[in-house]
């Protein structure tokens, strides 16, 4: 008997159907993975496989089954006797899942204690070690906050397994982890199918997709365009969707040949702590017209490099010194966070513009130039940052920044939650704005193909160290130092 068994999914808000004649099975030991773009239905159709689609929303069926459990018509009272004893859910944001206030053995215990099994401190700390979180006995007592990305995304996944359920749901699970952390938890991911249970696993990203899951289920607007094995999509696509997604996915390298513009900024044994050293002894070169590229695990030190660069934080020693004065803007890795979600669109780039000493009368005309020429619609000034999807907000951010007229932008993680397709978008703006405004660029990421795809140079960092540079072309084709290697290793 298949673990998941769903035909003819319909989700619709009123008489808008958003999920469409959606049917698939999950097999127990199996691995079967769900792409497409937002808004594609993915995580609607995830969410509706543990009764929590979200308000308005509902759901139709001609066969519903969860581990042996016909679920088509289960109350609320029915999908909490399922959810975490038969099927579990591990999300995207392990942060916003994880209660802030309570330690981590807590969290792992609970769906023990609502199903009534036995959640003692030995198999809480079972639990723990199964996903191999290092020095777990400590770990029990931390509070989620206390943890790094990959550490809570395992506390996560062990609190998931913790009623023993026989599917594992695992929603955009590795989309924000630096590219070693994911290939350990896609490794974790793949032994718990390997195991015996049923995952489904929601991703845009096909490289994560091809190192997981048996089966493929390509999604666009609602509706299945296409599935097989994981082989058969991404070597021979037959959708012009999943060619699309497929190509977009491992972006092409930029260059071969170093940066050759003259200096613009030199960094000469740079440091920065906080509780800890953040950045230690950075050298480096920044030379007109360019993209240097910042690539590192998280708490490597390539944002705190990146805010030096902006000017919003200050070493504690070595010199940071532009060798003219620059217009420097800073693009935000989460645009939701950095716009007001009281003002709109419009309003944010009008204060822009005013800080940038256009005159009041400009602004608006100005405003509107700004979007058309990051590729958005004008009539999206009217809107909210809420109101727009991901690949817009960042289009947003990207034209805030040009509100300056800068002549370097320093981006943070500017693509990582974003899809191949909407990614690859932002990417080719990126490289036209900066053809035609003859831009230098900082371009931090923890994505090693999309820093192939846009950095002439590139830093490598470890724990604070840059510990090897230079031509991106030459660096990922030789590289020289063990982490470098382990970086594009996890990347493959």
């Amino acid at each position: 008997m298949s673990a998941v068994d769903v035909q003819g999914l319909r989700i619709a808000f009123g008489d808008r159907a958003v999920v469409d004649d959606v049917s698939f099975t999950v097999e127990p030991g199996e691995c079967v993975a769900i792409v497409g773009e937002s808004g594609a239905g993915k995580s609607l159709t995830a969410r509706a496989l543990l009764g929590l689609l979200p308000g308005g929303a509902s759901a139709t069926t001609e066969r519903l089954h969860i581990a042996g459990t016909d679920a088509a018509r289960l109350g609320e009272s029915g999908w909490r006797t399922l959810r975490g004893r038969r099927i579990a859910l591990v999300s995207q944001d392990a942060l916003a899942a994880l209660d802030p206030l309570r330690r981590i053995g807590r969290e792992v215990a609970e769906p023990m204690e609502i199903h009534g099994l036995r959640a003692d401190g030995g198999r809480v700390l079972e639990l723990l070690e199964s996903v191999s979180m290092p020095d777990a006995e400590r770990r029990v007592r931390s509070r989620p906050q206390e943890l790094s990305g990959g550490l809570r995304q395992r506390a996560l996944i062990a609190s998931a397994l913790a009623a023993d359920p026989e599917v594992i749901v695992a929603d955009e699970a590795t989309t924000a982890l630096d590219a070693t952390v994911q290939a350990r938890i896609l490794e974790l991911l793949r032994g718990i199918a390997d195991s015996g249970r049923a995952v489904v696993f929601i991703s845009h990203d096909f490289a994560a997709v091809r190192r997981v899951a048996d089966r493929v289920i390509v999604m666009q607007a609602g509706r299945i365009v296409e599935q097989g094995s994981v082989d058969e999509v991404i070597r021979s696509p037959r959708s012009d969707h999943a060619r699309e997604l497929v190509a977009a996915s491992s972006p092409a390298p930029r260059s071969s040949a170093p940066a050759s513009g003259t200096a613009l900024l030199r960094a000469a044994d740079v440091s920065k702590s906080f509780d800890r050293p953040a950045v230690v002894g950075a050298s480096f070169v920044l030379r007109a017209g360019s993209t240097l590229g910042v690539v590192g695990e998280s708490g490597s030190g390539k944002t705190t490099l990146a805010r030096m660069i902006v000017g919003v934080q200050h070493p504690d020693s070595g010199a940071l010194e532009w060798v003219s004065p620059q217009r420097v803007q800073l693009v935000h890795q989460n645009p939701l966070g950095a716009f007001d979600p009281r003002w709109t669109i419009g309003r944010s780039l009008r204060e822009a513009l005013q800080a940038a000493g256009v005159p009041r009368a400009s602004r608006a005309a100005r405003a509107l130039e700004l979007l058309t020429e990051v590729g958005l619609d004008g009539a999206l000034a009217r809107r909210r940052p809420h109101e727009l999807s991901g690949g817009q907000r960042q289009r947003a951010a990207i034209a805030r920044a040009l509100a300056a007229d800068p002549q370097v932008l320093v981006l943070d993680e500017p693509v990582s939650a974003l899809d191949p397709t909407v990614r690859q978008r932002v990417l080719d703006l990126l490289s036209r704005l900066q053809r035609e405004r003859a831009l230098t660029m900082v371009f931090v990421s923890h994505d090693l193909a999309v820093i192939a795809a846009v950095s002439d140079d590139v830093l490598v960092m470890q724990d604070g160290v840059i510990v090897e540079q230079g031509a991106v072309a030459e660096v990922f084709a030789d590289p020289r130092h063990p982490f470098t290697r382990e970086l594009l290793a996890a990347g493959r």
